[in-house]
């Protein structure tokens, strides 16, 4: 049992829930405008997606011998085009996804805080996330694992609620409406990656004697569950409010005891908290790796660019998810894609150890083109 939790549950719950965040609070509101079960669509396919995905960068850190981060393997497997490229991609993008969390924060701590300002509830947010981002890596993937009980348990009492209060509401939501039918694609796409979580799963595995290519199920697991976690959460969303916001807090403020609110306000802070943890942590690595940042200047980066970035008006959370989900995530699904084809190759010649034997052209050529179809939809629309 001791090994399940070590070899599985642990390392499978960091990936899960460090998925399990801002993305989130969107799903109800696009699940309500496309239909249920196109969204539910939206959540199988990009789970098995990213899944491989997920795998697919792995494969590639465990094939590469120097210790790096997104933008240092673009640099080793696509040249000085795709170092620089991906810097856009790893850092703004990661950098991007911190203020998108900043701006979700006060909805959740203001259910919890109702008087707190705006500007203080942010800031609270803010310095027990950036200083949790200097912690051991056992230290986050125990405290990882709680968190993500902790989650598990506030979303199923709210789908309770939601169940027994609304089931008429929830069956009033269309199953499809084709109108909308690529709505979600960008914010569930947001909502299901967890590239950032990877490095620190295999250190994990490192850290403790053992090899990380034992880490595919846990990516797997880890990479799949939130789906199952994320409609759970929309049911119980969609059975709750009269009328559904676009952060699916605002819509509830009024209409619920307050306990249920306190429970939502607990649940948005810690799977936020947790998920900006990891993020920040991986920009950090990346700045002293990639770029030899030293460690108080890249602290620093961490600390300050995601609150300037906010105060400068990056403060629209719906926006921000889609573009962040459709361009910048899917750049760097078709980057880890042509990383990885590049890595498997020299690394088969050199024998080393490896998490993938091998995946079909048809699947790259598969995977290839849903990013890039999403891109030039986000683009052109």
């Amino acid at each position: 049992m001791k090994g399940i939790f070590s070899q599985i549950i642990f390392p499978a719950s960091l990936l899960a829930t460090t998925i399990i965040g801002a993305g989130m609070f969107a799903l109800p509101f696009l699940f309500n405008k496309a239909g249920i079960g196109t969204g539910i669509f939206y959540l199988i396919f990009f789970g098995v997606v990213l899944a491989l995905i997920h795998l697919m960068y792995a494969d590639i850190i465990v094939r590469t011998p120097e210790n790096r981060r997104f933008p240092g393997y673009a640099r080793i497997y696509l040249g000085k085009f795709g170092y620089w490229s991906s810097i856009f991609m790893a850092i703004f993008g990661a950098l991007l996804a911190l203020t998108i969390y900043l701006i979700l924060s006060p909805s959740f701590i203001k259910l919890i805080l109702p008087a707190v300002p705006n500007i203080y509830a942010i800031f609270i947010f803010w310095i027990f996330g950036t200083l949790a981002i200097f912690f051991s890596i056992n230290e986050l993937v125990i405290s990882g694992f709680l968190i993500f009980l902790g989650i598990v348990v506030i979303i199923f009492t709210i789908f309770g609620f939601g169940l027994v209060n609304g089931l008429d509401k929830i069956t009033a939501v269309p199953l499809f409406n084709f109108s909308n039918i690529f709505l979600p694609f960008g914010a569930v796409l947001f909502s299901m990656y967890g590239r950032s979580a990877i490095p620190t799963l295999l250190g994990y595995f490192r850290n403790n004697g053992q090899s990380p290519v034992k880490s595919k199920w846990p990516i797997i697991i880890g990479s799949i569950t939130p789906a199952i976690i994320y409609v759970i959460f929309v049911f119980g969303i969609l059975g709750l409010s009269d009328d559904i916001s676009e952060d699916a807090v605002s819509g509830l403020v009024g209409n619920l005891p307050i306990v249920i609110l306190w429970i939502l306000g607990i649940l948005g802070t810690i799977s936020l908290w947790s998920t900006y943890i990891v993020i920040g942590r991986d920009i950090k690595k990346s700045l002293e790796h990639d770029f030899n940042f030293p460690l108080v200047l890249s602290g620093a980066v961490v600390l300050f660019i995601p609150i300037l970035l906010y105060i400068v008006g990056f403060q629209s959370f719906l926006k921000l998810v889609e573009f962040s989900g459709a361009i910048i995530i899917g750049l760097e699904g078709i980057y880890i894609i042509l990383m990885w084809l590049r890595a498997s190759r020299g690394a088969d010649l050199r024998g080393q150890e490896k998490i993938i034997n091998r995946i079909h052209p048809i699947i790259i050529v598969s995977l290839l083109l849903v990013f890039i179809v999403g891109i030039v939809y986000k683009v052109i629309y």
